[in-house]
């Protein structure tokens, strides 16, 4: 089952769970996001009429019961969400694993009332909860035999409602893309790793640097990928046996081709192929012995754990919860208990049962050293991500590797950047580049967009010209929003001059507009009838054919630092209310999901139209929040959200309407948005979505080559957006996509993120009377 739109379906969860009472737990390891499902659960059960309980320190409170299940309201949950690991503390319990623990907790929930339950944690405590629910029955009427509960209980508790939510930074579950917490925990190593990178190139230093994952290597393959890593090691890809020589043969050959330093990552449960543990100490004996190269180590351990949660694990905590909250009201006694797993963009519910069991098997086939299965079982992600390291961060090829396409002819293709520059779109050339290359291909960087092709700015890319790109911000070929309108000769000319036969697009609205107009022109110049093809990279999401966009993350995290560094010095002072100005232009979605990661209590935007009436209705919840214990308000806007209506027109009214129950102070971000270092999300987003391009790119000029060794081709199918849309990436023709945006605006007509409004008003308590 697909996650739910709360545009259509929030009025009939509310009220819907009257009478009923819902327990939340936190098992296992804690991970950061915890607090915002928390968040998320209480706000959104209070919303459907259910009573709340906290049930603290996991499984061993609901056992213990007592003060240990508390009932939770709104404020119980308020000034969390930017908290890491989680506030109703987390324990294993091994008494749970007997059902004389089971019956314990059994007879306090019903004491409670409760009859259902939403546990966050790993496979482990999902398993608990799993057979928790399949001995429900029996265990009420071991109760009411042991005279512990009276028959009419039993009678009215007869049903639990189990969901489940994955909180784990190892991102070890099976079946979903994400699990809460890992992209935060990227976050944590991918900072230390980039500061790890300034030191070691200054004294030409190998760090090797160990991280979590005792069975499952996802963050230091993606950790690898992020930071340009020359090795790594992970459990489900153990090193060849001649292991040892590779590794030191490949750090001597890029120190010679001029890097400073190397950087090896090593999970915490890798082993070799025989099942033997490889350690950082061991690598770093082989390093020392071998190349006589200064080699330091450097154990993350539970600095991954800690810190403030990322945007991402914020925002997907918060739909979580939700959609554990809404599952809940559809639940029927018949049904299994489910997991909400997270598959591209969209929530599913999948058997809790069968994601545990799918697992718990992967340890079995890690043990049977059956290393391509354990890959397999991974997912379909994993395997990708994978192969995409070791064609990326490999030594140059000598000879081309014309392993994946027919033809053996060499072609050259080049790639731009158009419109404002972003986080991520260096990853992107980067991946581009030397997917290009390992393949056998020319790339030709054209600088300063449009006007490169215009005044004949290209020059080649070379294997190592792109070293060191991937953690930086902005983009080092350089970006103009320049369109090709009314230059299309000189554009034709450059590109027949240097023979392109496929061109790569990265940018925004402007990158979409630009090969849009080049499409249109295919009748007047053969030379635009190559394959073309747009990764949108912009912070402002706003280009039709995909849900996001490289770049938009970093942007969100570094809006939602800010307004956690601007509620905190706020502290010790009168209570306060924050008007803060987003970049996005007409598009809502920075200020959208802000609110959500940061707590907002309102986020104004273009998409829905509002007048000075919503200021004052949101004046007036703001007072009564204040006289209700309320200290700080957060109040967001994109920078075009109403031409009439602006932020500082908005400060002002506030500040009159809301004297004296609070003052006001305004924030204009600006581009601070744009800048900062790449987070991981837009480093992996730019590196998938660029090695696709190449891909496609490739098999497109291979397919409209010609007899006289043009490529050439009128096909719409060869000039298109690639994107991410609900669970797939996908690639759509530019002319198809005219019909799905505001050129007007610079919006797409369909934007997945409206759905969440609704979420964001009753996270804020927007329905609370009281």
């Amino acid at each position: 089952m697909v996650e739910k739109d709360f545009q259509d379906n929030y009025k009939k969860m509310k009220g819907s769970l009257k009478g009923q009472a819902i327990a939340v737990l936190t098992s296992g390891g804690d991970s950061q996001g915890m607090n915002a499902t928390l968040r998320a659960i209480v706000r959104c059960g209070l919303y459907a009429g259910a009573k709340v309980f906290f049930i603290r320190e996991g499984y061993q409170g609901m056992i213990d019961g007592g003060a240990n299940i508390e009932e939770a309201n709104s404020l119980s949950v308020s000034k969390i969400i930017h908290k890491g690991g989680t506030i109703i503390g987390s324990a294993r319990c091994n008494e749970f694993r007997e059902r004389s623990g089971r019956l314990k907790a059994a007879k306090n929930l019903v004491g409670n009332g409760i009859t259902n339950l939403i546990v966050i944690g790993g496979d482990g405590s999902l398993t608990g909860a799993n057979l928790f629910k399949k001995e429900w029955s029996s265990l009420l009427e071991e109760l009411i035999r042991k005279g512990e509960i009276f028959s009419i209980e039993n009678t009215k508790y007869s049903c639990l409602s189990v969901v489940g939510i994955v909180g784990s930074i190892d991102n070890d579950f099976c079946q979903t893309d994400m699990t809460i917490g890992t992209d935060s925990a990227l976050h944590r190593i991918i900072e230390s790793i980039d500061a790890i990178v300034e030191t070691a190139s200054s004294h030409q230093r190998t760090f090797i640097l160990e991280v979590m994952g005792r069975h499952c290597g996802y963050l230091a393959l993606v950790a690898g990928l992020a930071t340009e890593a020359d090795f790594i090691f992970i459990p489900e890809c153990p090193p060849e046996g001649d292991w040892q020589l590779k590794m030191c043969e490949k750090l001597s050959s890029h120190r010679k081709a001029g890097q400073r330093l190397n950087i090896v990552i090593v999970s915490e449960g890798s082993i070799d192929r025989n099942g033997n543990a490889i350690t950082a100490e061991m690598i770093k004996n082989i390093i020392v012995e071998n190349l006589n190269q200064d080699t330091r180590i450097t154990v993350l351990g539970h600095v991954q754990r800690g810190g403030r949660p990322s945007a991402f694990d914020r925002v997907i905590g918060c739909r979580m919860g939700a959609e554990a909250v809404m599952t809940l009201t559809e639940a029927d006694p018949e049904k299994i208990p489910c997991v909400i797993c997270l598959e591209g963009n969209q929530l599913v519910r999948r058997p809790l049962i069968d994601c545990v069991k799918d697992t718990q098997a992967i340890q079995k086939v890690l043990n049977e050293r059956n290393w391509e299965k354990v890959v397999r079982l991974r997912g379909d992600r994993f395997g990708p991500i994978l192969g995409t390291y070791k064609m990326l961060y490999g030594t140059m090829p000598i000879k081309p590797s014309f392993e994946k396409v027919q033809n053996t002819s060499r072609y050259t293709l080049a790639v731009m950047c158009v419109g404002s520059p972003a986080c991520g779109m260096n990853a992107a050339i980067y991946s581009f580049t030397r997917s290009c290359i390992y393949r056998g291909h020319t790339v030709l960087r054209v600088t300063d967009g449009m006007e490169g092709l215009i005044n004949d700015l290209v020059e080649e890319l070379k294997w190592s010209s792109v070293v060191g790109w991937v953690r930086e911000g902005g983009t080092f070929i350089r970006t103009k929003r320049t369109l090709p309108d009314g230059n299309y000769k000189k554009i034709a000319k450059t590109i027949r001059k240097h023979k392109i036969n496929g061109l790569l697009v990265i940018g925004g609205f402007d990158a979409y507009i630009s090969v849009l107009q080049l499409a249109e022109q295919r009748k007047n110049h053969l030379e635009f009838r190559i394959p073309m093809v747009v990764i949108p990279s912009t912070v402002s999401n706003n280009v039709p054919g995909s849900d996001f966009s490289v770049g938009a993350d970093t942007a969100l995290n570094e809006i939602t630092r800010i307004c956690d560094g601007i509620r905190q010095s706020a502290h010790g002072t009168n209570r306060r209310v924050f008007v803060v100005e987003t970049m996005g232009g007409p598009c809502g979605y920075l200020a959208t999901l802000a609110g959500l990661a940061g707590g907002a209590d309102q986020a104004y935007i273009f998409e829905e139209p509002f007048s000075a009436q919503e200021y004052l209705r949101d004046i007036e919840r703001m007072k009564n929040k204040m006289r209700h214990g309320v200290q700080r308000g957060l109040v967001l806007t994109s920078g075009k959200a109403n031409v009439n209506y602006n932020s500082r027109f908005m400060k002002e009214l506030f500040i009159h309407e809301g004297d004296p129950e609070f003052d006001v102070r305004m924030n204009v971000l600006g581009h601070y948005q744009q800048g900062g270092s790449p987070s991981p999300f837009d480093r992996y987003l730019g590196t998938k979505m660029s090695v696709k391009a190449a891909d496609w790119l490739i098999k497109k000029v291979i397919e409209c080559d010609q007899p006289d060794a043009n490529v050439t081709s009128k096909s719409p199918y060869t000039a298109v957006v690639l994107g991410i849309l609900e669970r797939q990436y996908s690639f759509t023709p530019v002319e198809e996509l005219k019909t799905e945006a505001d050129f007007e605006n610079r919006l797409p007509r369909k934007q997945w993120w409206l759905k969440l409004r609704h979420l964001l008003g009753i996270l804020a308590s927007h329905d609370e009377e009281s």
